[in-house]
């Protein structure tokens, strides 16, 4: 019964979506004879007229498997280069390092991103992932100042005080659900730096609609109530007022009269610009779309990377030893300090080691989409103009002839210089995440504290991930039993 409902849960929302795209378009589908001028057209199975592939790619979004097993059965099956068709659309999904180097670099202006269309509107068209070439530029420009050395200083101190605070009370549970957990923490930490809110109904309230936002972004955009779409919709609505909310009443008390976080930052600049510099300020449209982006990319997929790293440690002995007495050496040196210092970051080249290859085993963002501008060729296969092209970064990742042994985690492979373009968990190029040093910072200040704090066991070692999520999270959420170890020190 539980099956039949799954399938109606699926299909029932896809039939209608496909209705409705039927209805708006001529049904004009490449037969054959498309294929006749070139041989070097990437392998695949273009599936059904308009339809496409988009049931089986939507079946593996319901899957324990996760929506990259789409991708995966078809790389098995068409080699490292295949297309297919996903919501009447043509994409192309690509696996080498050369594919990797010429599409994220873009030396040649060829791609621009882009995401399929439920998440562009639940994100917003002015997200720093969605926005077009030209607002791409200047939206990246007004905010790279916010990752600065100096920011993340202050971050580090700040998320580290969340963390102690956290795991203090983790004793008296005696089991915790890591995902759960580091869900909380991340969302805090965002909250607070970016527009310096703490009042814990405000946060529950808004990370609820952040959960359904993140939800919606691989479900079918339908506007109709029961839909996981509209439901995220109408989260991303309210979060959209509740954040405009915090702009005009910054504006009417004064800016001077708020502590400094990245809202009060980008406020003050646009103030400060002159007329003839007005064109470089961002709207307030853009400012609540980055902000939403921001707190997604911040809590969600660092959350998930944290929740992976806890599970690969439990389950490599020899290597949490190894970065057990890295960390508990670092703790005696820096007993006379509360909380951490960015500095201290710069001591943990082993714990940094195993950030690096917790990242590459997960690979929480699996592909990265872009939009082929012009027709062009990559490692040996054309690509149309209008085609999405995607670097299948997980792939990559366990690509056995980029690295040893792709499936076993060994922290140590990264001691000597990766191969270049093969270490995607950021991106690479001109898009390469802008959050890149704040999320190491956080998964490493979040090992520190956990191991030297907590002895843990996992309770339930299942690998399957939640359906409907575009990062790949743990279904189980790593449930672990903790016991507080050096008692003979107290936390800070």
């Amino acid at each position: 019964m539980s099956w039949l409902m799954s399938c109606y849960t699926v299909l029932f929302p896809a039939l209608i979506w496909l209705i409705f795209r039927v209805s708006k378009k001529i049904l004009r589908w490449p037969n054959d004879s498309d294929h006749e001028s070139t041989a070097r057209i990437p392998p695949g199975n273009r599936g059904l007229p308009l339809i496409g592939e988009t049931f089986q790619f939507m079946a593996a979004v319901n899957s324990s498997n996760g929506f990259y097993d789409f991708v995966k059965v078809r790389r098995l099956r068409y080699g490292n280069c295949f297309k297919t068709n996903i919501f009447g659309e043509t994409h192309v999904f690509a696996s080498s390092t050369e594919s990797a180097k010429v599409v994220l670099n873009n030396d040649l202006g060829r791609f621009t991103k882009r995401y399929i269309k439920s998440i562009a509107e639940v994100l917003g068209d002015q997200s720093l992932l969605c926005a077009s070439p030209q607002q791409h530029k200047l939206i990246r420009n007004r905010l790279t100042n916010l990752f600065s050395t100096t920011s993340i200083a202050v971050f580090v101190k700040q998320f580290d005080e969340l963390v102690v605070s956290a795991l203090s009370r983790w004793e008296h549970k005696g089991t915790v659900i890591i995902l759960d957990e580091a869900l909380k923490i991340t969302f805090k930490a965002m909250c607070k730096m970016l527009m310096s809110l703490e009042r814990e109904d405000q946060l529950d309230v808004m990370q609820k609609d952040i959960g359904l936002v993140c939800e919606a972004m691989l479900g079918f955009p339908l506007r109709f109530p029961w839909t996981r779409f509209y439901k995220g919709l109408q989260a991303r609505k309210r979060f959209m007022e509740a954040v405009g909310k915090m702009i005009r009443e910054r504006r009417t008390r004064g800016l001077q009269a708020y502590p400094e976080d990245f809202l009060q930052h980008l406020l003050m600049e646009d103030e400060h610009k002159s007329c003839e510099e007005e064109g470089l300020s961002l709207s307030d449209e853009q400012i609540k779309d980055n902000i939403l982006t921001m707190i997604i990319a911040g809590q969600d997929t660092t959350a998930s990377a944290i929740t992976w790293m806890v599970k690969h440690l439990d389950e490599n002995q020899e290597v949490l030893d190894i970065l057990k007495a890295e960390q508990l050496s670092l703790a005696e040196k820096s007993s006379s300090k509360p909380f951490l210092k960015l500095e201290d970051l710069n001591d943990m080249p082993y714990a940094s080691k195993v950030v690096k290859e917790s990242l590459r085993m997960a690979s929480i963002v699996p592909w990265f989409p872009r939009l082929a501008l012009e027709d062009c060729e990559i490692h040996g296969y054309k690509m149309k103009k209008g085609w999405n092209v995607n670097i299948d970064a997980r792939s990559l990742h366990l690509d056995p002839t980029v690295y040893n042994d792709p499936d076993k985690f060994i922290p140590s492979r990264f001691s000597d210089e990766s191969k270049a373009n093969c270490f995607l968990a950021f991106g690479q190029g001109r898009r390469t995440c802008l959050g890149m040093n704040l999320a190491r910072a956080m998964m490493l200040v979040f090992l520190h504290r956990l191991v030297t704090t907590y002895r843990w066991k996992v309770l339930d070692s299942d690998p399957s991930v939640e359906k409907w999520t575009l990062f790949a999270r743990l279904k189980s959420g790593c449930p672990v039993h903790v016991t507080r170890i050096r008692e003979d020190i107290p936390p800070p």
